[in-house]
């Protein structure tokens, strides 16, 4: 009877050259992320909301200066 040799299953994950990463740290990296994109994407989402009303503010006719027009009687005396 011949010996069985029994080769070890590689482990799911990503095999490097000197060390391997197991499957359940990727997938642990790749949830962080995905959660910090969604964290930002709400930030900014809110930053460019009130940068929108800051440039209404700055264009609304009550803040503007009042300019003194002269009148037309005064430019057809001149």
């Amino acid at each position: 009877m011949s010996p069985v040799t029994q080769n070890p299953l590689p482990s799911p994950g990503l095999n490097l050259i000197l060390f391997s990463i197991p499957q359940s740290c990727l997938l642990q990296i790749a949830t962080a992320s995905m959660l910090l994109l969604l964290v930002a994407d709400k930030a900014t989402g809110q930053a460019l909301e009130a940068l929108g009303s800051a440039s209404e503010e700055v264009f609304r006719g009550d803040r503007l200066p009042l300019l003194n027009f002269p009148d037309e009687q005064e430019l057809n005396q001149s």
